[in-house]
């Protein structure tokens, strides 16, 4: 049923429940993962030798040990797992390296870590449900 799944991910308490929920399809369907960390540029414009290329650099490893974590859970459970950095923003990314991967599943937390209301889906959560090509599972 699933050979490729895609988890977006920015360390939120959401992420971290579809990152399980992915493991756990991946294990039951023999599946792989892909987790994605986007680095959202458009909140600090593209690096030029200045403090946003400082914060873009501290962002970027957060998300390279971010998504070491998930490897290394997806090892734990027998999973095969890749990631993936990138600059831009975080749907149109997802929704791109989806079609890149032709990733059978798309699974993301409902909200992330930018979200205060708990009773909605967050933006990035809404933008990819709306517009991706393939099935969405959010968590």
């Amino acid at each position: 049923m699933y050979d490729t799944i895609l988890v977006p991910t920015d360390g939120s308490e959401p992420a971290d429940r579809a990152v399980e929920h992915a493991l756990t399809l991946a294990d039951r369907y023999g599946a792989d993962i892909h987790a994605l960390y986007c680095v959202e540029t458009h909140r600090y414009g593209e690096p030029a030798l200045s403090s946003t290329e400082l914060v873009l650099d501290d962002l970027e490893d957060r998300g390279a040990a971010m998504l070491e974590g998930v490897g290394d859970r997806a090892a734990n459970a027998g999973v095969e797992c890749r990631w993936t950095v990138c600059h831009g923003r975080p749907w149109e990314e997802a929704r791109e390296k989806a079609a890149e991967l032709d990733a059978d599943l798309i699974v993301i937390g409902y909200q992330g870590q930018s979200h205060t209301r708990t009773d909605r889906i967050g933006s990035v959560a809404e933008r990819i449900v709306r517009t991706a090509d393939r099935p969405v599972l959010t968590v």
